[in-house]
């Protein structure tokens, strides 16, 4: 990369490369990235944390998902920024700055293991949603969830960025009715909603719940995913001189990253409402399964159905975001493409295992929580030092107070996630 003779610091490729400039969109048509990326924050993963917290605890914990909404505000405007100004995302920083061969593939390995995991988490939504739907068994759903995935990804990689988001939003819409729905038919009480927003905690089964929302919904996944998003669909753009044009997509990105956190964060907070509201103290809503049954006996089968659609819509299209990140990580950090098909198929493999096997699901699905609590410091850490850096961001550094509440975030999310570690090896 090219160096700035005064001050010897490397300038990102973005800010010193003159390209032909290409006609900006505008209004709308500058959103849809975080959009894509704030999917993640809605997998089954989430549900299951959110429902079981409602049903458990009540309106004790909705502060927590107010805080990590906040967080993720700003995690995700980072990972934005970095693909914006750049024109690289996350993993291809990376794979540049770790110079170390063996190092890059060991970063490369925690970071598929923690993609991996993922899937894992949303093919088994998926599979729970057509079970309950459609009372197909838990394997055969779980390939159905895994070729739709593949045909959302055949999308991307022919018509491009903006197909893809059509669908994921689309999906996105499902997701927000279908798990809204029942808070409007048994509505929560409002002055213990505004009573959950005081930061506590019970005991340590409410701790433990707490670490499993803020690692079900700050995913590193997503962090390397929204770079990539925003370098796929303003990459032809961006690469200019022209500072104006990056503020213009950096405004456009913080308006995308707002309306995509108020989406995931309303419909997650949702969620737990309507558990407090409707499940609290009922028998067996500590698993996807119980939590509709209950709904379909509280709320009626309507509510019942809504939801299982919404969960079939998160599992479906969270995985097909998942594979997307997966192939960025490996491509950003290792230089090597896999045909989309032949690493689709093996990404698929773990989750299908453990449904063949008759693993308990809702197991399933809280155990890829604490894998993915292993990958938030290696995600997170590198993210908040390189857009801090001038060398790699110039004249679009963070400012100071954006660092520090970078910082902040990581260390809080780190020790949340070390806790939830710690509470499941120890069985509190």
């Amino acid at each position: 990369m090219p160096k700035n003779s005064a001050s010897d610091t490397v300038v990102p490729r973005s800010l010193t490369t003159p390209r032909p400039a290409t006609p900006l969109p505008r209004g709308l048509w500058l959103l849809g990235p975080a959009l894509v990326a704030g999917v993640a924050y809605l997998d089954p993963g989430n549900v299951a944390s959110n429902m079981t917290a409602g049903a458990s605890y009540g309106y004790l914990l909705v502060w927590v998902v107010v805080v990590g909404n906040v967080m993720a505000w700003l995690i995700q405007y980072l990972s934005a920024k970095l693909g914006i100004v750049t024109g690289q995302s996350l993993p291809e920083v990376l794979g540049e700055r770790i110079r170390n061969p063996w190092a890059r593939r060991a970063y490369w390995l925690q970071a598929e293991l923690v993609a991996m995991a993922t899937d894992i988490a949303e093919v088994i939504g998926g599979a729970v949603a057509l079970y309950l739907l459609f009372d197909i068994p838990l394997l055969l759903g779980g390939a159905i969830t895994g070729a739709v995935s593949i045909g959302l990804l055949l999308v991307q990689a022919r018509r491009g960025a903006r197909p893809f988001e059509f669908a994921i939003i689309g999906l996105l819409i499902i997701i927000a009715v279908g798990f809204t729905a029942g808070v409007f038919i048994g509505p929560p009480d409002p002055a213990s909603v505004v009573g959950g927003l005081v930061p506590r905690f019970a005991d340590t089964g409410s701790v433990l719940l707490a670490a499993s929302i803020l690692g079900a919904t700050i995913m590193p996944h997503a962090i390397y995913a929204h770079s990539a998003l925003t370098r796929d669909r303003f990459g032809g753009s961006i690469h200019t001189t022209d500072a104006g044009r990056v503020r213009t997509l950096l405004t456009a990105t913080r308006w995308d990253v707002s309306v995509a956190m108020l989406i995931a964060g309303s419909v997650n907070l949702a969620i737990l409402l309507l558990a407090a509201a409707n499940l609290a103290g009922v028998e067996g809503t500590d698993s996807l399964e119980g939590a509709h049954a209950a709904l379909a006996a509280g709320l009626g089968p309507v509510v019942a159905t809504l939801f299982a659609v919404g969960l079939l819509a998160s599992g479906l299209a969270s995985t097909a975001v998942g594979a997307y990140a997966g192939g960025e990580i490996l491509h950003g950090l290792l230089k090597v493409r896999i045909p989309m098909l032949a690493r689709r198929l093996v990404t698929l493999i773990p989750a299908l295992l453990i449904l063949g096997l008759g693993v308990d699901p809702t197991f399933a699905l809280v155990l890829s929580q604490v894998v993915l609590s292993f990958g938030i410091p290696f995600a997170l850490l590198p993210l908040v030092a390189l857009t801090a850096q001038r060398r790699t961001l110039g004249a679009f550094t963070n400012r100071i107070l954006t660092t520090v509440a970078g910082v902040i975030a990581s260390v809080l999310l780190i020790a949340l996630n070390a806790t939830l570690l710690w509470l499941v090896a120890t069985g509190g």
